[in-house]
């Protein structure tokens, strides 16, 4: 099966978006000049071409980017609700609500 410029263009595009902005233009670039060398414009063909170079140009992100978590974003104290134990746990390992007792 042939594949045309539009699904080229896709993979390229696919393929470029987890790269930093400088490197998907370098990535681009290379990619287009590499499948220019494929005789035989096959889906895997395209596919194997182009993504080796994916790998080649990926910057891994660092531990801090890697492990970033939304509450490292908030500055805020600690809220009662999340302080707090969950409404279904009594305190001395019982799982309820605790009810008021009639007087």
């Amino acid at each position: 099966m042939s594949t045309t410029p539009d699904d080229v263009e896709q993979l390229i595009s696919r393929l470029s978006g987890p790269l930093s902005p400088p490197d998907r233009i370098a990535f681009r670039r290379a990619a287009e000049d590499a499948i220019a060398r494929v005789p035989c414009w096959g889906e895997g063909a395209v596919y194997r071409a182009v993504a080796g170079l994916q790998k080649a140009f990926f910057d891994p992100p660092t531990d801090g980017r890697a492990c970033w978590d939304i509450e490292w974003e908030l500055a805020r104290p600690v809220s009662k609700l999340k302080a707090a134990p969950a409404i279904e746990f009594l305190g001395d390992g019982r799982r309820g609500r605790p009810r008021k007792h009639a007087r």
